[in-house]
């Protein structure tokens, strides 16, 4: 049964139990756009302190270009619109690259920069002596659109829930803070998004835990 938790702390504490006797865990924080998962992830991390790192989904956002070229634009954020295959891949190294194993490395990943919304390579890098990886993103317990592969990497796995409106009015302010209309915001918030948000909220009940901070 999926247990819910109440705070950042609670989550912390959950984390901390689960790495007491590994080299490395990965922990997977998913969600809903605008749910609040990447600030969750910080918190998280800064709760956890050096031994946490971060590694977001969102820096295998395919590129502009090739989202142009499959015509793919006007849907970016949809499942097919990332590399999955990528970013199991990375996360099958992670996995494997901690202190203490044979051929112990790090390991880079893409970041995604909304003040420029393109993704930049090797801006991530989980390092050897890393033991706890947060890894945060929309798309982390699907099982369909090349993403069945992820939720079997995770050792813990938790979704943020929020309430409807608190997620909407968090979109259209997103949106509008990085060059949108006021219209503009309201009909992708409601489009890409809310469709996105359905799938993903269909993946609920397979995180081991809920995050409900109300």
């Amino acid at each position: 049964m999926t247990a819910a938790l109440r705070s950042v702390g609670a989550v912390a504490d959950v984390v901390r139990a689960a790495a007491a006797d590994r080299d490395r865990v990965l922990v997977g924080i998913a969600g809903a756009p605008g749910s609040g998962k990447s600030t969750v992830a910080e918190a998280l991390v800064g709760a956890l302190g050096a031994e946490a790192a971060l590694l977001p989904m969102d820096g295998f956002h395919l590129s502009n270009a090739q989202l142009a070229r499959l015509g793919s634009r006007d849907r970016k954020g949809a499942p097919d619109t990332f590399d999955a295959a990528g970013f199991t891949a990375t996360l099958a190294r992670v996995r494997t690259a901690a202190a203490g194993r044979p051929g112990a490395h790090t390991v880079y990943a893409p970041a995604f920069f909304r003040e420029v919304d393109e993704s930049f390579a090797a801006s991530v890098a989980v390092l050897p002596e890393t033991r706890i990886v947060v890894v945060e993103g929309n798309y982390l317990l699907l099982d369909s659109h090349g993403w069945d592969g992820v939720a079997a990497l995770l050792d813990v796995s938790l979704f943020v829930g929020v309430d409807h409106g608190t997620r909407m009015r968090r979109l259209v302010a997103r949106h509008e803070r990085f060059g949108m209309t006021h219209e503009q915001a309201v009909a992708w918030a409601g489009g890409t998004d809310e469709r996105n948000a359905v799938l993903i909220e269909a993946t609920r009940d397979r995180a081991d835990h809920i995050l409900d901070l109300g």
